[in-house]
């Protein structure tokens, strides 16, 4: 008998006996478990020959929710190595041409754009959710840690609870693609997935123990990361653009940067001077686009609007 209960250990039946007590005979059964965190106990209740495990689900519950704060603090600065690692991958395929099947053809411009528009969804689902969301819920929190005053339930919410992370992934897949590495793409995937379901387990301990009952019967019915579009309910909220400028500002900016340093370095690495224009000039509209916003943000009121 070997049964697996998570993903992270394992519990197997090693010996059996039957024992005498009080005038019956009952079957004890011995187990090994493999796969608990350190410092953690499983509890085994046998009664008539059936064994219930109750397998730390605190302990792994509150391990989760640890990791996911701490990678929570960094969640600006992880990424950030990923995408050094990316560049290492499209400088490669950049003097290894012929690992990409798309490269130095006709089709490798418009496979570019590809990866710039997955970008831009990613984007676009952000500016969405931020405009329609409500003061000190979704957005970039505090350095101190999460905040949320209302539970958001309407709009996006209403078909997925973490559509941030959502659009970050459509981001952040962009630059990937960019690369021409199958493996790279698939190894970002396995990374991401791993990265942020820690981040999530984390918010959505923080929101069942602030909003209870509310906080789980909405989550019952909306799934974490894929898009339900049964059941959608229009959001509360007109939808803000001054909150997006301000708390967005930066997004196509970084975009069009991210693209147009891959392709400038992949020209040079090269000696070759065949550059996408358009990344730059973009890259240049969108960095005084940026410029201006922050400004406004620090020293004018124009994009401040009260309860949003």
């Amino acid at each position: 008998m070997h049964h697996n209960f998570n993903p992270f250990c394992s519990i197997s039946l090693i010996n059996t006996q039957k024992v005498e007590k009080y005038n019956c005979i009952k079957e004890v059964y011995e187990f090994e478990i493999k796969g608990l965190p350190p410092n953690t106990e499983p509890v085994v209740c046998i009664s008539n020959g059936k064994s219930i495990i109750k397998t730390f689900k605190m302990a792994l519950a509150e391990e989760f929710e640890k990791q996911g704060i701490w990678l929570f603090k960094y969640r600006s600065l992880l990424p950030l190595i990923i995408l050094f690692i990316g560049a290492i991958v499209y400088l490669r395929t950049e003097i290894y041409p012929e690992t990409f099947v798309l490269k130095n053809t006709s089709y490798e411009i418009y496979y570019e754009m590809f990866a710039l528009t997955i970008s831009l969804i990613g984007l676009f689902i952000r500016v969405y959710t931020v405009g329609y969301s409500a003061r000190n819920t979704s957005g970039r929190n505090t350095k101190k840690g999460q905040i949320a005053d209302t539970l958001n339930t309407t709009g996006i919410y209403s078909i997925v609870r973490h559509p941030l992370y959502v659009g970050n992934f459509f981001m952040w897949i962009g630059p990937a693609i960019l690369t021409g590495n199958l493996w790279f793409i698939i190894g970002f995937c396995l990374f991401y997935w791993v990265y942020y379901e820690r981040i999530m387990f984390a918010e959505e301990q923080f929101l069942r123990k602030k909003f209870g009952a509310i906080y789980l019967e909405w989550s019952k019915n909306v799934p974490a990361f894929i898009p339900k579009y049964k059941g959608f309910k229009k959001s509360d909220l007109p939808f803000n653009w001054r909150k997006v400028l301000k708390k967005e500002k930066n997004g196509l900016f970084a975009l069009f940067l991210i693209f147009s340093a891959f392709d400038i370095s992949g020209e040079l690495i090269k000696h070759e001077s065949n550059y996408n224009y358009f990344f730059i000039g973009m890259s240049i509209i969108t960095g005084l686009s940026y410029i201006v916003l922050k400004y406004l943000k620090k020293k004018t009121n124009v994009l401040n609007e009260s309860n949003r």
